[in-house]
């Protein structure tokens, strides 16, 4: 239960309590179904006068019962609480959401080589090298890019391209911030862990895991068959819907091509050291960029390649997917 707090504070003279301010966001945001706890605080805590009430302006969007508020359909409520004398007031804005939860895939643990390998042929950068073998423990991972549907189901807008918009096209002109907002939104709306995978993580679940074939994109050989790339993808401007190319091993889409991803790690030179459930760098000016995307060329669509962008860059070709443990 998300603890969120409403700021009482007692005047002295008059031996009441009044409302000094709320401290919380402007929205409390709560899925259908969901109780989260408003908690008073009183200042000083022996106030005179603790008795207060709670109202719903609309009962049939939200509830409150002693400052518990619990969603019953989507739309916006204020939660008001109320001293007994009814002249000190203090509100809470709240919009009760449904969440769309991605569909994940697992990943069983295993050891695998990250970097250029074999497969990738005489593509390999600099950045790819050397390859040195990673150690990953088991996690889940989402079949798709989070869609622009997933995202407006929590964040009531949607930043993509305006030439780019569509329910199950990915979302995309989104910084690291604006998902670490969607992120922490998500959790506390479903009691779950989601986050950005490592840059191990989406790689070796882009080469298929354990079920790798060892082929240069993700899924296969032939990019035609498994990803959307300048040579079949570059027109209008477009990034397709999820889903509509062949998947990898695993049953994941569009980790070659379509839209580059976000990772959480810092972007930084390789090393030849063997890794276990590395995390990158404690600090850096990038963030790791993955995939590839419908405006890439074939040899930026491989499972190797890498590149960073500042974690504020907008740009419709970036989007992200999500792991949970």
């Amino acid at each position: 239960m998300i603890m969120v707090s409403l700021l009482i504070i007692a005047t002295s003279a008059c031996k009441k309590v009044a409302v000094s301010g709320v401290n919380i966001d402007s929205d409390l945001l709560v899925a259908i179904g969901q109780t989260r706890t408003l908690t008073l605080s009183f200042i000083p805590p022996d106030a005179h006068n603790q008795n207060v009430s709670w109202e719903s302006s609309d009962l049939n969007v939200a509830t409150v019962v002693s400052g518990k508020v619990t969603g019953k359909a989507l739309g916006k409520a204020t939660i008001t609480v109320k001293t007994d004398d009814g002249g000190r007031t203090a509100k809470c804005f709240v919009t009760v959401v449904q969440p769309i939860e991605p569909e994940m895939v697992k990943v069983e643990g295993g050891t695998f080589t990250m970097g250029c390998t074999d497969e990738q042929e005489s593509d390999c950068l600099d950045s790819e090298m050397p390859n040195h073998q990673v150690t990953l423990s088991a996690y889940n991972i989402a079949k798709y890019t989070v869609t622009q549907k997933e995202w407006i189901a929590i964040m009531g807008s949607n930043p993509s391209f305006y030439a780019v918009v569509g329910d199950n096209i990915p979302v995309n002109r989104v910084t690291c911030d604006d998902i670490q907002k969607y992120i922490t939104h998500l959790n506390a709306l479903t009691g779950k862990n989601y986050r950005l995978p490592t840059e191990a993580e989406w790689e070796f679940a882009a080469r298929g895991g354990i079920k790798s074939q060892k082929t240069k994109y993700s899924g296969g050989n032939d990019i035609d068959l498994v990803a959307w790339y300048d040579g079949n993808g570059y027109s209008n401007n477009r990034i397709h819907p999820v889903g509509q190319k062949h998947p990898n091993e695993l049953g994941i889409y569009d980790m070659s091509g379509n839209i580059t991803e976000w990772c959480s790690d810092w972007y930084g030179n390789y090393t030849s050291n063997q890794q276990t459930n590395p995390t990158g760098g404690s600090t850096g000016a990038s963030r790791v960029i993955r995939g590839g995307c419908s405006y890439n060329e074939a040899s930026q669509c491989r499972v190797s390649y890498r590149f960073g962008c500042l974690p504020e860059t907008v740009d419709v070709a970036i989007g992200f997917r999500l792991v949970h443990p």
